[in-house]
C-alpha cells in the first residue's frame, strides 16, 4: 500500500510554519508497513488543492490530508474534497452538536461561521474530534485509472488533535502492510562524522537491512536504524543485533538512545552513584547550567553553577588571585583547572565542571580558537582542549556538550 500525505496551508508553503505533521505521519505509517511515496504541501487555493488531490489519486492508495478544516474562509479542505467527488456538502447534526457543546463548555456562543465545520462531502464519514472543534472525515473514491478505490482521510492541522484522530480513528481503518518497518536511534558524542563512519564500516552500507544512517547536530551524532521485516519481532531482533554491534565498535562514544541527551545520561549516572555536580562557565551564556536544570532530578544532583559572561572580570566569585590573569589567559588549561577546583569547593560537590571562553590569541596548532573544559573531583583534575570549529551559533552548545561528555566518560570509569 502506497500513501501520500498532503499538508494544507499557505503558512506551510510560504515558510511561516514547519510541517511536522507529515514527518510524524510518515513514521507511523512506515511502522505499519505502509510506504509513503510523496509529501505535498499546498497553499489555501481551491484549484491547487483539487489538482493536488487528483494527482495523488493516480499514484497512491491512501491520501492523508492535514489542515484546512477550521471555520475561516481559507479553510477549504472539505470543499476541495467535495469538488473532487463532484458532490455537495451536507450538514451532519451530530457533528454540529459537538461543535456547539465545545463552545458551551468554554462559556462562549458559537459563531455562525463554525457551522461549516459540521458539513461534509456527501458520502463521507465524519471523524469525531473529542479535543477540538474540527471534525475530520473519511471517504473512499474510485482510482482514476483503475478499478480499486483510494481512501482519503482528512484531519485537523493542530498536531495534538491530528495525532489522536489518526491513532484512534484512522489506524483501525487501514490494512496491515506486508512488511513492517521499525526505527531506532543511537546517540554518540566525541568523534567526527567521517571517523564514526569508518569505525562502523559495512554497517552503514547502502542496501543493508537494517539500514544505518548518520546525521549530525551540534556535534551529536545520531545513528538512525531502519529495519524492514515480516513481523515486529523480526525487526526488533535486527535492531537489537545492530545496536550490539554499534556498541562493540564505538564503545564509550555511545551515550544514549532515542531522545536522550548528554545531560539526561549524566544526571542518571549521578543519581545511581549518589554523587553531586556543580558548574562554572565563561563564554557559554550559561548553557551548561541550562541543560542540567532541564533534567527533572536536578535539585538533588546539581547544586548550582556560576556563569561569568565572556569578557567579564568578575572572577572574585571564585576567589581568584588578583594577579592570576597576568600570568594565565582566560582560555588556558590552567584557568580551566582552577575554575573547576574552586567551583567544587564553593558548592561542596563531588564533581565540578568548568568551561573557559576563548580569545583570538588562544589558538591551537591548527590555527583554530581553543577553549578548555575541566573536571574536578576527589581524584584530581582533568582538562581537555576544545576547538571552536564551525558556525558560531553552535559553539556554545558544543562547548556545553564537551563538558557534559567529560564527566560522563569519567563516571563510566568509576
Amino acid at each position: 500500500m502506497k500513501a501520500e500525505i498532503i499538508a494544507v496551508g499557505s503558512e506551510l508553503t510560504n515558510g511561516a510554519k514547519l510541517d511536522t505533521n507529515s514527518q510524524w505521519l510518515s513514521t507511523e505509517l512506515s511502522a505499519r508497513g505502509i510506504e509513503v511515496i510523496y509529501h505535498t504541501a499546498v497553499a489555501d487555493s481551491m484549484d491547487l488543492m483539487v489538482w493536488a488531490l487528483r494527482v495523488a489519486l493516480r499514484r497512491a492508495h491512501l491520501i492523508l490530508l492535514t489542515g484546512g478544516l477550521g471555520p475561516t474562509l481559507d479553510d477549504i479542505t472539505r470543499q476541495a474534497v467535495a469538488e473532487l467527488l463532484h458532490v455537495s456538502l451536507i450538514l451532519d447534526h451530530d457533528s454540529l452538536q459537538h461543535v456547539e457543546q465545545m463552545f458551551q463548555s468554554r462559556g462562549r456562543e458559537m459563531p455562525a461561521r463554525n457551522r461549516i465545520q459540521a458539513m461534509f462531502p456527501a458520502g463521507a464519514e465524519p471523524l469525531p474530534n473529542p479535543i477540538g472543534t474540527a471534525p475530520g472525515m473519511w471517504c473512499e473514491v474510485p482510482k482514476l485509472d483503475a478499478d480499486h478505490h483510494v481512501a482519503i482521510a482528512a484531519m485537523p492541522g493542530v498536531p495534538s488533535e491530528m495525532r489522536k484522530m489518526f491513532l484512534e480513528q484512522v489506524i483501525p481503518r487501514l490494512p496491515v502492510g506486508e512488511k513492517i518497518i521499525k526505527r531506532a536511534r543511537v546517540n554518540c558524542f566525541g568523534v567526527g562524522e567521517s571517523a564514526c563512519e569508518e569505525m562502523l564500516e559495512e554497517l552503514t552500507a547502502r542496501g543493508r537491512n537494517p539500514e544505518v544512517g548518520i546525521t549530525v547536530h551540534e556535534a551529536t551524532i545520531t545513528l538512525r536504524i531502519n529495519a524492514v521485516g515480516n513481523s515486529i519481532e523480526e525487526c526488533d531482533q535486527m535492531i537489537a543485533d545492530t545496536k550490539k554491534e554499534i556498541h562493540h565498535r564505538l564503545g564509550d562514544l555511545v551515550f544514549g538512545e532515542e531522545d536522550e541527551e548528554l545531560e539526561d545520561v549524566v544526571m542518571s549516572v549521578l543519581a545511581n552513584k549518589q554523587l553531586t555536580l556543580s558548574t562554572v562557565e565563561s563564554g557559554t551564556g550559561g548553557l551548561l547550567a541550562h541543560r542540567l536544570t532541564n533534567v527533572d532530578a536536578h535539585p538533588e544532583l546539581y547544586h548550582g553553577g556560576i556563569v561569568i559572561p565572556g569578557g567579564s572580570r568578575h572572577w572574585e566569585l571564585l576567589d581568584f588571585p588578583e594577579n592570576w590573569f597576568q600570568e594565565h589567559s582566560l582560555a588556558s588549561a590552567e584557568t580551566a583547572v582552577e575554575m573547576a577546583s574552586r567551583c567544587r569547593l564553593h558548592f561542596e560537590t563531588d564533581f565540578a565542571l568548568a568551561v573557559t571562553e576563548s580569545s583570538p590569541s588562544d589558538e591551537s596548532a591548527e590555527g583554530f580558537p581553543t577553549a578548555h573544559v575541566a573536571l574536578s573531583s576527589d581524584e584530581g583534575e582533568i582538562v581537555v582542549p576544545h576547538q571552536l570549529l564551525g558556525d558560531r551559533s553552535f559553539l556554545k552548545s558544543r562547548a556545553a556538550k564537551a563538558a557534559l561528555n567529560l564527566v560522563r566518560v569519567q563516571l563510566l570509569q568509576q
